[in-house]
């Protein structure tokens, strides 16, 4: 389709269609993500309600449907918070209070330009697409800390510094777990890295990389500070966090930022450890006719992995209760970070030894 329409458009300079064909490509991918990360919310207080024999948002209807009852809540969330007043408290510094959300959210948007979603579908197939990945995702912490600090609040600045410091020591564990995918794929480009598991469920990194996989996604709920990991809510000080002076759409966007980054760590988590677009059948299966239709590798297997570790976010917010910060440090730093470098260790020498099955390729 994309091509047709740059065919459609070849009377205008060739640099301007160029442009315009990027552009329409990141409307395809934002659009529907903020979409998803609207409707995130309304998923997560439902299958969190249902968990806890509650029903949920059931009030909000759409379109006028009975049957759609609550589907209409985010819109209506959206709504309110567009049309609340955003406050700036006094001796804030304005510019960095109101730059902070954005600094923030736009490192979550960024780095789906190079997510394979399925074959040669991917804004941009980079070859240093895991070093983008680790750039664009370190600069999350930014907004944090400056939104504590140009709040002007000792609250809010406190909030921030846990966040900041809790954000930073798994970033280092994550950052060792993708130094395993990296060997073993001997590509940084995330296609390579899905093409470097055809073959079934069994080729797939999460079985052979199984501690890094499991400690990739664990650094994940922690890095988007979500339960039980949500040390920045400081319940002494009864308050919400880096963000407690934060209204209206300035205070949504840091929870954009977080959903956003919920979806990206999941779409990860498939790409990197879980196939990506590859079908869990045998090779052999998926060239069949049926078969091949209906359960062959395409973009629904990306999809329905991703809504998989997205439920697994929800589901620890409904199932593990909060730990202690010095907990949560400890086991950054004394559990993950020494696993991750044996691990690594073990798969290097895997790879330079050719050990079948998963490493002969090398």
């Amino acid at each position: 389709m994309i091509a047709l329409l740059a065919a459609q458009l070849s009377f205008l300079p060739a640099p301007v269609v160029t442009v315009l064909m990027i552009l329409l490509k990141i409307l395809i991918i934002v659009l529907p993500l903020m979409g998803c990360v609207a409707y995130t919310t309304l998923v997560e207080r439902k299958v969190i309600g249902y968990m806890q024999v509650r029903i949920g948002p059931n009030r909000v209807t759409l379109l006028g449907l009975n049957f759609l009852r609550g589907w209409g809540q985010p819109i209506a969330d959206a709504v309110k918070l567009m049309t609340k007043e955003i406050v700036i408290p006094d001796g804030a510094n304005r510019f960095l209070f109101l730059a902070a959300p954005v600094v923030a959210l736009a490192p979550a948007l960024a780095a789906w330009a190079v997510v394979p979603f399925g074959g040669e579908l991917t804004l941009t197939n980079i070859n240093a697409g895991l070093l983008y990945i680790l750039a664009l995702t370190s600069l999350s912490v930014y907004g944090i800390i400056i939104a504590g600090w140009a709040s002007n609040s000792k609250y809010a600045f406190l909030g921030a510094m846990r966040s900041a410091a809790q954000i930073v020591s798994y970033e280092i564990a994550m950052g060792f777990a993708l130094v395993g995918v990296l060997t073993a794929a001997g590509s940084l480009n995330l296609g390579d890295i899905v093409e470097a598991q055809r073959g079934s469920v069994l080729h797939w990194y999460w079985l052979p990389l199984f501690p890094l996989c499991l400690i990739y996604f664990i650094s994940g709920v922690a890095e988007t500070n979500r339960a039980p990991f949500d040390v920045s809510e400081g319940e002494s000080e009864i308050v919400a966090g880096f963000h407690v002076e934060y209204a209206g759409m300035a205070f949504a966007l840091f929870f954009l930022a977080e959903y956003a980054n919920m979806i990206l760590i999941s779409a990860l988590t498939a790409v990197l450890f879980f196939g990506g677009w590859l079908s869990p059948l045998p090779t052999f299966l998926g060239e069949l006719p049926v078969i091949g239709t209906l359960l062959g590798d395409g973009i629904h297997w990306f999809v329905f992995k991703t809504a998989f570790f997205l439920f697994c976010f929800l589901w620890f917010r409904a199932t593990f209760p909060r730990y202690r910060y010095d907990q949560i440090m400890r086991l950054g730093w004394k559990v993950f970070l020494p696993i991750t470098i044996v691990w690594i260790v073990l798969t290097g020498a895997a790879v330079v030894w050719h050990l079948p099955p998963w490493f002969a390729h090398a």
